[in-house]
C-alpha cells in the first residue's frame, strides 16, 4: 500500500498560488505549479478542478487564463481542502463481508469501526486547526 499525497499536492498548490498572488499576480497556471510540486500539469489541473467545486479556487480561460484563490488564504483550512479532495472515510471495511461463521470475521468490523471514527474525528479536529495561511508561513520559515 503506498501513502496518498493528494492532500499535500493540493495544499501545495494552494500555497502556491496565495504566494504568486502576493507577490502581484493575478493567475497562475497548472504548469507553474506542476513544476513546483514535480508532477504532471494533468494531476493539478485535476485536483484544482475538485478545489473550485468545493470554492477554494477560481479559473479564469482564454487570455490570461489560470487559476486564482477564491478565498484568502486565511480563511481555508486543511479539512477544507481534505473534504474537496479526499472524498469518503479515511479508512474502508473489507470489500467483501468475512465469514460471519468465524468468530474474528464476525466481530472485526464493529471492532474497527470504533477505532477509525475516533480517528477520523481527531483527524478532522486536527485539520480544522490549520489555515492555509499557516501552511505558507512555515514553508517560508522552513531552511534552506
Amino acid at each position: 500500500m503506498s501513502a496518498n499525497s493528494r492532500l499535500t499536492i493540493a495544499a501545495h498548490a494552494l500555497a502556491w498560488i496565495g504566494l504568486y498572488q502576493r507577490q502581484g499576480h493575478e493567475v497562475a497556471t497548472s504548469e507553474q505549479i506542476a513544476t513546483s510540486a514535480n508532477t504532471n500539469p494533468v494531476v493539478i489541473r485535476r485536483l484544482l478542478g475538485e478545489l473550485r467545486r468545493a470554492g477554494l479556487v477560481e479559473s479564469r480561460r482564454g487570455m490570461g487564463a489560470g487559476w486564482s484563490l477564491a478565498r484568502e488564504l486565511e480563511s481555508m483550512t486543511l479539512l477544507d481542502v481534505y473534504e474537496a479532495v479526499e472524498p469518503g472515510p479515511l479508512f474502508a471495511m473489507h470489500r467483501t463481508t468475512p465469514d460471519q461463521g468465524c468468530v474474528v470475521g464476525h466481530g472485526i468490523q464493529p471492532a474497527m469501526q470504533g477505532i477509525y471514527e475516533g480517528i477520523e474525528e481527531t483527524l478532522r479536529h486536527e485539520l480544522a486547526r490549520v489555515t492555509l495561511a499557516h501552511v505558507l508561513r512555515d514553508v517560508l520559515a522552513a531552511p534552506r
